[in-house]
């Protein structure tokens, strides 16, 4: 069963196309990182499948049933934008609010677990408006999880944040993926994104180009030989007659080499040829490069 399926999706407002025949599948269980450019149809694809927006076309299906089913619905938790809340209210008046709102029985109970999920608990009597960033990001996750969805739909949660605030928010997304909750997450920090992310769908003018699962990305990601020599220049000129796929990363300064069989080969032939390496290394490219790579390289048809 899939969490998320979406067929054909189009929304135009008024002359503009957001969404051009999107299809889409997050399977149950998923972390899905949905990637994209501004303006490619991430928020709206989302505003979409949260009933904030309606569509022009097309099916979208939640755990197999239509999406404005009101039973599926009540499986949703939501964080597009900012948290709605009170600024002069405090994180623990905020939250019961939302409780009530949900009409949920016990709610100090609920309020106090949703606390202790996002680490905030020691921060219930803050007021909303004194919260750090991070903090506003993890009290909108608190009051998303109130009810105890299946489903989480969150819109650049990481964005803005500091490295400790991401490390948080990775923690958090991780635990509440390993207790059976589906994350929807968007967010233009792929290397960040690529630490949690268990598939992933990249969208371009409003339609998918590519879905992959993180292990399909991992094969299709080439490996590489890195090195660092003192003369780099001569060093790639040696290595271009031997292999053939040499490239310089100007923004980490070493020559990577495809199609090399070992790093030992590769030391070998440069020593033979009156070249020292100073720096050797095995890596592979990740997320961020493989989509830099794709938008560079595909037109939308």
């Amino acid at each position: 069963m899939n969490a998320i399926e979406i067929r054909n999706l189009t929304k135009t407002f008024g002359e503009k196309q957001a969404l051009c025949g999107l299809d889409m599948t997050v399977p149950v269980g998923a972390i899905y990182g949905f990637i994209g450019e501004n303006g490619s149809g991430k928020s709206t694809t989302e505003k979409i499948i949260c009933g904030l927006i309606h569509k022009t076309g097309g099916q979208v299906k939640l755990y197999d049933r239509d999406f404005t089913d009101a039973d599926v619905r009540a499986k949703m938790g939501v964080l597009i934008e900012a948290p709605g809340c009170f600024a002069n209210l405090t994180v623990w008046n905020n939250l019961m609010i939302q409780a009530t709102n949900l009409s949920i029985p016990d709610k100090e109970d609920a309020v106090r677990k949703v606390l202790t999920l996002v680490r905030m608990e020691g921060s219930a009597g803050n007021k909303y408006k004194n919260c750090s960033l991070g903090m506003k990001q993890r009290i909108g996750i608190a009051m998303a999880l109130l009810g105890n969805p299946k489903l989480l739909v969150l819109d650049e949660p990481i964005n803005g944040l500091d490295a400790d605030g991401m490390r948080i928010m990775r923690e958090i997304l991780v635990e509440l993926s390993k207790s059976g909750v589906t994350i929807l997450i968007s967010s233009h920090i792929l290397g960040e994104l690529e630490k949690i992310a268990t598939h992933y769908g990249i969208i371009r003018g409003g339609k998918m180009i590519v879905e992959m699962t993180a292990d399909e990305l991992e094969n299709t990601c080439p490996t590489f030989v890195a090195i660092q020599c003192k003369d780099m220049s001569k060093a790639q000129e040696i290595l271009n007659k031997k292999y053939s796929k040499v490239l310089f990363d100007e923004q980490k300064e070493y020559l990577r080499v495809y199609d090399a069989g070992s790093t030992e080969e590769v030391v070998k032939y440069l020593y033979d040829n009156n070249i020292i390496v100073n720096e050797l290394k095995t890596d592979k490219i990740g997320l961020e490069e493989y989509y830099i790579n794709l938008m560079a390289n595909r037109e939308v048809k």
